[in-house]
């Protein structure tokens, strides 16, 4: 199962990357592009603060701030954010690159991308751990096959 949405992933990341690099889209500056490709993990990572503190208002054990259960949705929950923090951490230091190399289209659906794996990772984890495999694979790879394909790109 693991090793399926990890192969899915790649498959997902060479879509995102190389889809939008197609002959006749417009030109999208980067400035202009940036935030648009942040918004929509933005929006997806409100959702995820927002679950975590509907959380806590309603459990009287951890609403002062204590750590969640070492079990069950709230950890799930504080886990998926975690990584999605670190996951937007490596698309804010390597997007505004990719989108200077690649173009602004690129980062684009690179942030749209990046919102629906997101959410298949959130829902992946909770159904079953390995199947958060495509949604972690989804995000990370697009991100690291455009950094390289933009240093590939810029050295050339």
């Amino acid at each position: 199962m693991i090793a399926l949405g990890m192969v899915a992933g790649a498959v997902w990341a060479l879509a995102v990357v190389w889809g939008p690099q197609a002959p006749g889209l417009p030109f999208l500056p980067p400035p202009l592009a940036l935030p648009a490709a942040f918004i929509a993990p933005g929006l997806v990572m409100i959702a995820m603060v927002g679950r975590l503190a509907q959380r806590r208002f309603l459990d009287d054990t951890i609403i002062d701030g204590e750590d969640f259960p070492p079990q069950g949705p709230a950890r799930i929950d504080q886990r998926v954010l975690t990584n999605t923090t670190e996951q937007l951490v490596l698309a804010l230091v390597t997007w505004p690159f990719v989108a200077l190399s690649l173009g602004g289209v690129v980062v684009v659906a690179m942030g749209l991308g990046f919102a629906v794996a997101r959410l298949a990772f959130w829902g992946g984890y909770h159904l079953s751990p390995p199947l958060r495999a495509f949604g972690f694979a989804a995000t990370f790879y697009p991100t690291v096959l455009a950094a390289v394909w933009s240093l590939v790109a810029w050295v050339a």
